[in-house]
């Protein structure tokens, strides 16, 4: 005999309301989008959460809360909602809510401090600034309080089999904490040094002069170049005697489906090309010269540009011209090939393939350390990062000073261990999954 539909099974499921335990993905949902809602609301009257108010001591208080909650939530852990927070439902909901908000800063410019006269709707919500809008940080500070339920509930009653999880739950949670925690502890500052000069201080963002417990001695600047570009410019259109080849290019009249190359790439080993209704033949290409006369001559001084002789002829009129062509840091050694009396071949300045400075770094009390320091090779002492940052640009490899970059993140350590963890976790994860693999076959 077929059971009534009330007793059949899953009819409680089927007629559950909202609200009623066990709670699921439509409260976590609901919920989510609630602390969405009034952190939009806290956005609207109270403005972008200032995570300068989070500088130590009272990120330290504020973190002693957070593990306080985590420990009751720990305690009792069987509350219905408590085993809730620490679910799978919640945790997915919040993770695609803070990766909305990830892929929403991706996709839009992002401020690092929102101008005084901005009143429209997007920058009063916090989008120009998410990191720092209330609606991320309470996303923020919720998925602490889950993640860490759920990381020490599984860690207090430790085995074995746990150690995966706990890897990479523990280390994104000591990462998510260091990150928002420690960001108002972190100092980041610009020290210019002059060739053969120590520096040790700098100036912060309120233009007040900070000293560092680091000096640092620049020895010397190097900087390595790509083969600049040939293109014709209208002399017409610059005021100066010396014209600067990224003003003007020429054709102006280039096709959006069949474009002319406005710019000819030099190189060596292809030596022909084409500029508009001029055929380019390079003929002697040198990398580091000096002008004497009329003539360049290889030359690795330090004041060398790079230089080329070259032959252009007009494909309609026949017309051929034939000489050097420079960049040049000075009006000394530049140099363009007069093409009629309004046109010219000029070289555009080269752009610099690897920039580095050679510096001896001071830690005070501590010993000199003598370094090169490289983009995107950072060097690292203690809680500081030393990042190379900028150069004179107007004389390039000639440049008598640099600008790096110094962050000082007391939080570095715990961020570490984090990222630690989580390695640990990824690799035992693809351990494990080669080992039941192996036991499937």
């Amino acid at each position: 005999m077929p059971l009534p539909l009330s007793q059949a099974p899953g009819a409680h499921s089927m007629t559950r309301k909202l609200w009623q335990y066990p709670l699921g993905y439509p409260e976590a949902a609901l919920f989510v989008a609630g602390i969405v809602l009034v952190g939009f609301m806290l956005q609207l009257t109270v403005g972008h959460f200032d995570f300068g108010l989070l500088h130590s001591p009272a990120n330290l208080i504020a973190l002693a809360i957070l593990a306080g909650l985590i420990i009751l939530g720990v305690r009792f852990q069987s509350a219905p909602l408590v085993r809730w927070m620490a679910g799978i439902p919640l945790a997915i909901t919040l993770t695609v809510a803070l990766l909305l908000f990830g892929l929403y800063m991706e996709l839009t410019p992002q401020l690092p401090r929102l101008p005084s006269q901005a009143s429209d709707l997007v920058s009063r919500l916090g989008f120009r600034m998410v990191t720092s809008s209330w609606p991320f940080v309470l996303l923020y500070g919720i998925t602490l309080i889950a993640l860490g339920i759920t990381t020490f509930k599984r860690l207090l009653r430790f085995s074995r089999r746990d150690i995966t999880f706990i890897c990479n739950h523990l280390g994104l949670w000591i990462l998510l904490v260091s990150a928002g925690f420690g960001a108002a502890d972190m100092i980041r500052v610009v020290m210019h040094v002059n060739t053969g000069e120590t520096q040790w201080r700098v100036y912060s963002k309120d233009e007040d002069v900070l000293e560092l417990p680091i000096a640092i001695t620049l020895k010397k600047f190097t900087m390595e170049e790509y083969p600049p570009n040939l293109t014709i410019i209208d002399r017409r259109a610059e005021s100066d005697s010396r014209p600067r080849s990224e003003d003007n290019p020429q054709p102006k009249d280039s096709s959006p489906i069949r474009p002319k190359q406005a710019f000819f790439q030099i190189d060596p080993k292809r030596p022909d090309g084409r500029l508009g209704d001029w055929a380019i033949t390079l003929d002697e290409y040198l990398h580091t010269a000096v002008r004497v006369g009329d003539e360049y001559h290889l030359n690795p001084m330090p004041e060398s540009t790079p230089a080329a002789r070259v032959t252009a002829r007009n494909r309609l009129t026949g017309e051929t011209r034939t000489g050097w062509v420079a960049a040049g840091i000075n009006i000394e050694f530049f140099s363009v090939l007069p093409l009629d009396d309004h046109h010219v071949l000029t070289m555009t300045q080269a752009e610099p393939k690897r920039y580095a400075s050679d510096i001896t770094i001071i830690p005070k009390g501590g010993a000199p350390i003598d370094a090169v320091l490289e983009v995107n090779k950072p060097i690292s002492i203690g809680n500081w990062m030393i990042y190379q940052y900028g150069y004179e640009k107007a004389l390039g490899k000639m440049s008598q000073w640099s600008e790096m970059e110094l962050v000082y993140d007391p939080w570095l350590l715990p961020a570490q261990i984090g990222m630690g963890l989580m390695a640990l976790g990824a690799l035992l994860l693809a351990w494990n999954g080669a080992g039941r693999r192996r036991r499937i076959k």
